[in-house]
């Protein structure tokens, strides 16, 4: 098993191994630092049934509320909900629809109202189980809920593994913008067990391409090479060790994203933008790789990189399946980015490649934004 250590206010493991999805019960206990009580656990378990009374009766550790939407839940759930109940935990369940509109204050509300109703306590914690949506949305419950309750990811998602599940960040979206309401809460563990990504539709294992590729082209040079030569699939544990790597060094840098840490947002502002625009009918992926591609015709446009850079981002985002223009109208794209949480004041932070491996913070008034669209291909 590999493990990352994430030194940030809460340091954590992120632990990444095949098959790990069964030991998640006892990882957890470890991490809690909770003697394992399985040997006084004589029942079957499953979310929400009888064998929760037989556990309290038994002295089991605590509460585990596992949140994932029905998809995962249906394929992972039982098994989780199985090595936690094993370990000597009682655990019980929420469920919500698929998809992006339920990253909302109404599910939110939901939740915090489960975990009242189930009597979560602040010696208890909560399991996001799944991908970047229910891992931003059980993060923020968690930070929130009690003023802060443990919580751990267990990402199945190609993008939540190398990405969203480590650094932190918790969010919602409200009507008017993505992520525009949230905190910088730690989980207690990462769980990553590769597996879960042999059930992911193709167009959601490319999202998690996308994100990968992002890590090659902000910082890691020879990455980026190894990605043209050898495919994700090919290489998926040596991928995910070495962005969960990277992030964990910009996140011990700089944890509250005031400097270093907004390199990670390489084409997210204008992929934000492509996702309003579409009423989300775009993934998050796919919308980053718009963005990426995009910001590299501005860039080279603007003489930041030569056209070979920008040439070799978009032919790796063409050679993995992902888009690289959209066809939304100038417009529209401006003003869903005004709504960016990246903005401050009347000053944007753009994420501007300059070779591969190497990107910088480019800060520019808002109003350039239009220009820097147009550069990279809105119309």
């Amino acid at each position: 098993m590999s493990v990352i250590r994430i030194k940030a206010s809460t340091e954590y493991d992120v632990n990444i191994e095949r098959g790990l999805l069964d030991s998640a019960g006892r990882l957890i206990a470890e991490a809690l630092g909770k003697k394992q009580a399985a040997a006084a656990i004589k029942t079957e378990c499953a979310c929400g049934t009888e064998a929760d009374k037989k556990q309290e009766e038994q002295g089991a550790l605590g509460t585990a509320a596992v949140i994932a939407d029905d998809t995962v839940f249906a394929l992972y759930g039982s098994r989780v909900c199985d090595s936690l109940c094993k370990a000597g935990f009682r655990v019980v369940s929420f469920t919500f629809a698929p998809g992006e509109q339920s990253k909302s204050l109404a599910t939110y509300e939901k939740i915090l109202y489960f975990l009242a109703e189930n009597h979560i306590t602040r010696s208890d914690f909560l399991v996001a189980l799944g991908g970047g949506i229910t891992g931003d949305i059980t993060g923020f419950a968690a930070a929130t809920y009690l003023r802060g309750v443990r919580f751990v990811q267990i990402p199945t998602t190609l993008l939540a593994a190398v990405d969203s599940s480590v650094g932190g960040k918790t969010a919602i979206n409200l009507g008017t913008g993505k992520n525009q309401v949230g905190s910088f809460y730690q989980p207690t563990l990462v769980i990553c067990d590769p597996d879960t990504l042999k059930t992911l539709p193709e167009d959601e294992y490319l999202c998690g391409c996308a994100e990968v590729i992002k890590y090659g082209i902000l910082g890691n040079e020879p990455f980026f090479r190894s990605l043209k030569k050898t495919h994700i699939k090919e290489q998926e544990e040596n991928v995910i060790e070495t962005c969960v790597a990277m992030k964990s060094n910009i996140v011990a840098d700089d944890e509250f994203d005031r400097g270093k840490r907004q390199l990670l947002n390489l084409g997210h502002t204008i992929g934000h933008a492509v996702e309003a625009a579409s009423d989300f009918a775009v993934l998050h992926g796919q919308a980053v790789a718009i963005g990426m591609a995009v910001i590299a015709r501005a860039a080279a446009a603007k003489g930041f990189c030569t056209a070979e850079t920008r040439d070799e981002i978009i032919e790796i985002l063409n050679m993995y399946g992902l888009p690289s223009a959209a066809d939304f109208p100038l417009a529209d794209m401006y003003s869903a980015a005004l709504a960016d949480k990246k903005v401050s004041g009347k000053k944007i932070n753009l994420i501007v490649p300059q070779r591969i491996g190497e990107c910088i913070i480019e800060t520019t008034d808002v109003e350039n934004l239009k220009d820097w669209m147009r550069a990279g291909g809105i119309k």
